[in-house]
């Protein structure tokens, strides 16, 4: 794990990779400054704030993450979950909203390291390859409908897709589109789709974001109703972690565990996705560190929850970056930013941002991933399809949580109806295999030679005893011995320990000697701790298949 996870990999840094983190860096500043502004204005708080948890949360994850291209920090989900959670305990009191904030923020890392200690990272790998997919193209669409007013100059109003999507119908008509404005940001949008694969080593968002803001200075746009970031102020943060009385705290314990559950699976999510692109390795378990390290340091800074953010990692990408050196860059330039460059950051066209976030968007569709699930299987490609609708219909709390039921509903589908197959004997190929995949294969009078694909669990143990019955009526000729290979059932619970019982019972009912060959150590304990092991006979348990169908044919030779 070492040379994977955050610190290491900068000691052992590739000077390779100086140039696109450095260029990746200065891009992903120019990119997050008015983004995370805005996410700390809609989790109801100043907009400095969200830049000192940026500086803060992204230095941290670049020591402990162990994701390379991941951006943590500020992030549009977290900041509207704090919202709709604050709104109604703070009574309008500012300093009492902002110490809950942060109280909710310590939870979040609270239980982001105990699922660390508790090592529950497998939790992260629940979500399979076309739910991903679909996620992501949800998450994809939400960042594009989320940029409407920016992009057309429109007042939009909403905490999902739909209500953006219905609050930008409405007041279009009211209040019409602004001309101007949508051609920023969709000439933003449209020159980065056109130039990054072109010149791959060149800051294009950071290029076109500062040529549409010396061309709205140059022609005065601002006089024609374009809007810019605006006037910026900054202070320093207050340094530690909030007090608030017992009743405060129970109060967000709930929220707090919900939003934890959508920050990691986001996190995880996210940067198994790039990850993937890049043949890189994500540790779940990992992220729960990270995840957790990095909300604590935003409670530190007076701050609140905070996850990944899918479009700034795009930017990075996009941008050349390579490692978490360009977040420690752009911590480093939004600190130097606040300081000495706000005038330029306040000139930034609001319609070219939106252009940006609608540009990464756009490259977290993947279309032939869909493609590929279309022509692999349908029923893959649908799953997709689910998971994109239920994060645009549900928002992405509860699509997430939809996601993860639809891994693990397919999860359960494919365990409790896995493969069974009846082995035969190949003459062109050596070992023993499914006599439906080679037809020519032969068995041996008596002997029924079965294969049950699948740990043991109460979801499929009433199949497993259906189908292992099955296999002994349809013998031909009727069998002697019905010889279980247990090489894929490595794990077995009771329910399974019993359907396991059923068989050798059924079996001796009708005459046949049940035997077991491969059996897994730790299975074999569990064979023997519940009796099974003893009922079925220890010199009936045996370690190979050749041994195993000697042992048949010397018994046969006895009973005739």
């Amino acid at each position: 794990m070492s040379g994977h996870i955050g610190i290491q990999r900068l000691m052992h840094y590739d000077r390779r990779d100086l140039r696109g983190d450095l260029i990746g860096g200065v891009t992903v500043t120019a990119y997050l400054i008015p983004q995370v502004m805005a996410y700390s204005a809609l989790a109801g708080l100043p907009a400095q704030v969200g830049l000192w948890v940026v500086v803060v949360t992204m230095t941290i994850y670049a020591l402990v993450g162990s994701s390379r291209l991941l951006s943590v920090g500020p992030e549009s989900t977290t900041a509207l979950l704090t919202a709709a959670v604050l709104g109604p305990l703070a009574l309008g009191d500012p300093a009492r909203y902002a110490a809950l904030a942060a109280m909710l923020a310590l939870f979040v890392g609270i239980y982001a390291l105990l699922a660390w200690i508790l090592r529950l990272g497998f939790i992260g790998e629940l979500i399979s390859k076309p739910v991903l997919t679909g996620y992501m193209a949800g998450v994809a669409v939400i960042m594009i409908t989320s940029q409407l007013g920016k992009v057309t100059g429109v007042d939009v109003a909403g905490d999902s897709f739909l209500e953006d999507v219905r609050s930008f119908a409405t007041n279009a008509q009211v209040q019409g589109v602004s001309t101007l404005t949508v051609l920023i940001g969709l000439t933003v949008a449209g020159l980065l789709l056109w130039l990054t694969p072109k010149y791959p080593r060149i800051p294009i968002p950071l290029v076109v974001v500062l040529a549409a803001t010396v061309i709205v200075a140059a022609f005065d746009l601002t006089s024609q109703g374009v809007q810019t970031v605006g006037d910026l102020s900054f202070g320093w943060p207050d340094v530690g972690f909030p007090s608030l009385t017992g009743s405060d705290t129970t109060l967000l314990l709930l929220p707090a565990l919900g939003i934890f559950v959508v920050g990691y699976t986001d996190n995880v999510l996210t940067a198994r996705l790039f990850a993937s692109r890049h043949g890189h390795r994500v540790h779940n378990n990992q992220e729960f560190l990270a995840l957790g390290a990095a909300n604590l340091g935003s409670a530190m800074v007076s701050g609140f929850p905070v996850s990944s953010s899918a479009s700034r990692s795009v930017v990075a990408e996009a941008s050349g970056a390579r490692t978490q050196l360009f977040s420690l860059v752009a911590s480093a330039l939004v600190i130097v930013s606040m300081l000495a460059f706000s005038p330029i950051i306040s000139s930034f066209p609001a319609a070219a941002l939106g252009g940006l976030v609608i540009y990464a968007a756009i490259r977290l569709i993947d279309v032939t991933e869909f493609r590929r699930l279309w022509a692999f299987r349908r029923r893959e490609f649908l799953l997709a399809i689910f998971a994109l609708v239920g994060v645009l219909l549900f928002n992405i709390l509860y699509g997430v949580l939809a996601a993860v039921a639809i891994s693990i509903v397919e999860l359960l589908t494919r365990v409790a109806r896995p493969h069974a197959a009846v082995l035969g004997q190949s003459p062109d190929v050596a070992g023993w295999h499914d006599v439906d995949d080679y037809r020519e294969s032969t068995q041996i009078p008596g002997l029924v030679v079965f294969r049950y694909d699948s740990p043991l669990f109460f979801a499929n143990a009433e199949h497993f005893s259906r189908q292992c019955l099955t296999a002994v009526a349809e013998a031909e000729p009727p069998a002697r011995w019905f010889l279980l290979n247990m090489e894929g059932n490595t794990e077995v619970d009771i329910t399974g320990l019993d359907a396991l019982e059923d068989v050798r019972s059924s079996c001796a009912a009708e005459g046949v000697v049940l035997a077991l060959v491969r059996v897994k150590h730790d299975v074999l304990d569990d064979l023997s701790s519940h009796g099974v092991a003893e009922r079925i006979g220890y010199g009936h348990i045996y370690a190979t298949l050749p041994t195993a169908v000697a042992a048949y044919k010397e018994w046969l030779a006895s009973n005739p």
